[in-house]
This record gives C-alpha cells, structure tokens and sequence, in this order.
C-alpha cells in the first residue's frame, strides 16, 4: 500500500509534541551545554566524578579535560559494588532504582546498567513524540489499532537486591506503562495481562489470538524488532488450528493457565465461527506468502527495527507482508533513549534518526584512525562515520556505547544519523578483522546464487575455527528451501570470500594465514532452537538478535549437531596489492 510521503497539516492534539521537537532542533548546541551542567551539578559530589577534581566546575572545557572516555569495563568495579549494594552516591547523587540489562547477544555477555526513576519520565517523553510525527505521514491511526508482539522476560535480583531487567520489561512494568491514559492513537490489541505474562508461550498465544480477533480494526502490525514478527508468523503457521478453535468455540485453549489472561479473555473472546472458518481458509493451505495483509487487510506499515543486523530480514518481512512499508521509529539502548525517525515513512535503507539533544551529554569520535578528538553533537560533518559516547543523568560520563553512526543530513541544526553497526569485530583469524556489515553483505551476495533454486538464507551465524592450522571463517547456513547441490554452495562459499576486505583476502591468497571459508548447513529450526537456549540463559525474547558470531562452546557444539552439509571454497578470491576499485 503506497504512503504519502508529504506531511498533511498538523493534528491539533500533537502540535504541541511537534513544537517541541522543533524547540529542541533549532539550537542543539546550546540544549547539550546546559544538559551537561544539569548532568554535573546533579552528580557533582559522587565518588566519581570527585576523582577527577572538577571543583563544581560545569562547563564542557573542564569536563572533557578531566573525565576519561570509558568502556563497560572500565566501570565495572564501581557497577558490581552498586550491585552488591552499595548505596552510597558512587556514580549518581540520586539512588539507583534497578539495572537494566543488555540484550546478552550483542557482546556476549548482559551488561548492568544502572539507572535512577527519573530517567523513566525522559524515556517516557521520547515515546510521547513517536504518534505526533508518525501522523503526520499517516493520519487517522486513531480510527484503529496496533497488533503489537510485546514481552517481558522473568527480572533477576542483583546480590544487593537490586531488580535487574532488560529495559522494555521496566518500562512494560512500569506505572508509566500500566496506569497509561486512554489514547485513541495508541490502543493496542494486547490486552496487559498478556505482554505482562512472563511465560513466552501464553504471551504470545494471547497476543496472537487478540490479534485475529479484532483483525478488521488493525491499522498496524509491529514488534521491537524484525526478528520478533517475524517469529510472531512462525508462530501462527504453527498453531493456527488451534487459534482457530478457540475463536470458533469461545473458550480460551486449556494450555493458557496464567489466571489473570483466562479473566481478562474471558472478557474478549466470544464464539464467531465465521472467523474461524476464514482463518482456516487463509491457513490451510500453508500458503504464507502476503499473510499479514490476507489476515490483517487494513493494515498500513509494519512498526518494527530493520536496521542494522536486522536487515537481513526485510525479504522475509516483504514475503509476508506483500512490500508494506516496514516503520522505524526510534533509536535507543539499555544506557540511554537518544532520538527519533522523523521521516518514518521512508525505506529502510534511507532510515535515519535524529538524536534529540536533552535526552543526554552526547559526544563523537570520529571513525578515522589519525583523528581520535571526541565531536560535539553539533559538530559532526555529513557524510563522516562517529562512534558514540554518551553521559547520563543516571551517572555513566563519557560512555563508549559500541555504535556506529554515519551523519545524513540535518533536521533544523540537529544532525541526523544512520545506524551503521556495533564497533565490535566479529570474525578474526589473523590480521584480518571482519565486522558484522562486511559479514552480512558477503551473506546476501552469496545468498543471491540461491536464488534460482527457489531457497533462501533464512538465518546465518559465524564462527573463527582456529582448530586447525591455519583457522578459517564458519558460516552456520539455515535455509528456507531443499539446499542446492554441493557445487552451488562451494560457489557461495567463494562468493563470500570475494566479498571480504582486502585483509582477509590477502591473509588467504599472499600470507596463507586462513584456510578457506566454510559453510555449514543447518537443519531447519536450529536457530529457533538456539534463540530457546539464550532466553534459557536469561536473554529477553524483546530484545533477542540472532548472535551474527558464536563462540560460546555449548552453542558450537548445538550448531555442529545440527549440521546436515559442509562445503569449503574451491580457490582463494582475488587478490593483489592495489586497491579494489
């Protein structure tokens, strides 16, 4: 369905929301001076930022000449004495409510960050923007519903007794979520009791079942990220029949056992063998190409983060939607909620984002290695790729968050930002270094020989084999079709190779310093399984990302065991000393 993409007039109700953002964009120079001295009176007498002797000093000169640029590890004393439970103010004057929690998958291991209630009201106004400028691309959301895959995962408690939880289950439980007004531009189809259910199952169960239900009132249908929908549909081709039962019969599936969703459908769900009848006929023949329209015929976009490692999956998410418009709102993190897409609109790989200058202390290093002096926010140049450092009103200063930024343009005076990638490396052997774009781009350019053989990459992961002299690249294959003869996937395994940096391919052919890359297809469902393992180790199925690299040895062996074929390149890619033009 095509969008307009020119903004009609401004919505009464959200000109105040869209003034703001202006407000905010025309001078962010001078919102980020005062942000900082709002960050250092606050926090002006804890132990750490004492150590570096500002002497109540609030300007950014004195600042960035006294307060180190750090990394999670670098803070991880003083986070595990927090944790531990320490109370005292160590690195912000107002006490720490609770940790939020890393995705686990992006780095390996959940990071702890700690945060203070007040950033929840910030984290809450971030949210408040999203519908204004959403409305103005697409009016009258009010006039419908958003089917929404939302989850929470089971909070720990840290030694300290601090809850530690990802940060859309803290914000899903909070009173902000909870006890949220009315609003006709934001009713979701998800009843509370169901996102608010720790079991995965019945939460997405209910969802599901909600969903078909109101399916004619659907304006929109989204998850966190792409993945998430995507298993949202994996789910429905699995348990349709049963849903079908349910809406044909009235009475809610005995396997939902969770007291407050039985009260809360008892309320929704009422026999209607006409839905029932359709969905079986819309499901029957296992036919899921264009399902989220067939299902959902109303729906406009789809809201749901394709950016990044996540864009893998927009195929997939054309495949089931028939090309709808595939939505990305907002940027944001564990450590802190920066900006927004005001042209949400757009296609996915000419998203960007705007970060909003009084979310935090933001600052750039510039991606280039003679040139290490940190950017202010509005100091940045197009075209240029930053790192970002942020500092909080929850106590983090001059934090390396990992990502990768590329400046596209300016929305007032705000620079507007393009997710590249996390910093992390994932691949290395020997000199070479590979990173999830390189990665990712040398997937889909093999992937694409598969295509005449009517399969496709539906998942992949990595992984540095150093078992043998020298090591070589595995790349875990799962795909969606009967896997082509051993010839095609040696030919991937090339093309692969020939889409590797100039390190890589000149460790293979001049150094002889890694073996011949490696793909390794997996049976289908492997990676479903590996997700089932993650969220058993305590990832949160909101934030889950298939790791784009493995090297945690349970998952390895997981992976091998469900190995069917292996094929190796043929012959070293191309190689000399001058540049690739």
């Amino acid at each position: 369905m095509a969008v307009d993409s020119s903004p009609p007039p401004v919505n009464e109700k959200f000109a105040k929301s869209l003034e703001f953002i202006e407000e905010m964009t025309m001078n962010p120079d001078s919102v980020q001076e005062s942000v900082l001295a709002e960050i250092l009176t606050q926090n002006t007498h804890t132990e750490y930022l004492e150590r570096f002797n500002l002497g109540g000093a609030t300007d950014r000169q004195s600042f960035k000449s006294k307060v180190p640029v750090v990394t999670y590890e670098d803070l991880q004393p003083e986070i595990q004495r927090i944790a531990n439970g320490d109370r005292s103010p160590i690195l912000c004057s107002y006490p720490i409510s609770e940790f939020l929690t890393s995705s686990g998958t992006s780095a390996g291991e959940r990071k702890l960050m700690p945060t203070i209630r007040e950033e929840m009201d910030r984290r809450q106004l971030l949210y408040s923007l999203l519908m204004p400028v959403m409305n103005l691309y697409v009016p009258n959301l009010d006039k419908g519903k958003g089917l929404y895959f939302l989850f929470i995962k089971a909070e720990t408690e840290t030694p300290g007794g601090l809850v530690a939880r990802p940060v859309l289950t803290s914000y899903y439980k909070s009173d902000q979520f909870k006890n949220r007004p009315v609003d006709p531009y934001n009713v979701y189809t998800s009843p509370d009791e169901a996102i608010l259910c720790v079991d995965s199952f019945q939460s997405m169960y209910t969802q599901m079942l909600c969903g078909l239900f109101m399916r004619e009132e659907v304006l929109r249908v989204g998850a966190v990220f792409a993945s998430g929908l995507l298993r949202a549909i994996k789910f429905l081709t699995v348990h349709w029949r049963q849903l079908a039962q349910d809406i044909s019969t009235g009475v809610l599936n005995p396997k939902i056992t969770d007291v407050s969703i039985q009260k809360r459908m008892a309320e929704i769900l009422k026999p209607n063998l006409a839905l029932a009848k359709f969905i079986i006929g819309e499901c029957e023949g296992e036919n899921w190409e264009k399902i989220i329209p067939r299902i959902w015929p109303n729906t406009i976009y789809l809201d749901v983060i394709v950016t990044g490692a996540m864009a893998q999956y927009i195929p997939l998410l054309d495949f089931y939607s028939g090309g709808l418009p595939q939505a990305c709102t907002m940027y944001a993190s564990s450590e802190c909620y920066f900006g927004l897409n005001l042209k949400p609109m757009t296609e996915p790989s000419e998203v960007c984002y705007t970060i909003m200058p009084n979310m935090g202390y933001f600052e750039f290093i510039p991606h280039e290695p003679v040139q290490s002096r940190l950017v202010e926010l509005a100091d940045v140049e197009v075209g240029k790729e930053y790192e970002l450092v942020v500092s909080t009103y929850s106590g983090l200063c001059r934090y390396r968050v990992g990502d990768v930024l590329r400046v596209t343009g300016y929305h007032n005076a705000a620079p507007q930002f393009k997710f590249v990638r996390r910093k992390n490396v994932l691949l290395s052997i020997d000199a070479d270094k590979t990173d999830e774009l390189e990665l990712q781009k040398a997937v889909e350019n093999a992937a694409a020989l598969l295509k005449e053989y009517n399969t496709a990459v539906v998942e992949f992961t990595s992984y540095a084999d150093t078992s043998s002299i020298p090591g070589h690249y595995v790349v875990y294959w799962e795909l969606s079709g009967d896997a082509p003869g051993g010839e095609v996937l040696a030919n991937c395994c090339h093309l692969m190779e020939e889409s590797m940096n100039s390190v890589y391919r000149q460790c293979r052919v001049a150094d002889n310093s890694v073996g011949p890359l490696e793909i390794r297809v997996v049976r289908s469902g492997t990676f479903e399984e590996l997700m089932d393992y993650a969220i058993s180790r305590g990832a949160s199925i909101n934030q889950y990302k298939a790791p784009r690299c493995v090297s945690y040895t349970p998952i390895v062996e997981l992976l091998d065991a469900r190995v069917v074929s292996a094929h190796f390149s043929p012959s070293p890619p191309h190689w000399t000393p001058e540049r690739r033009v």
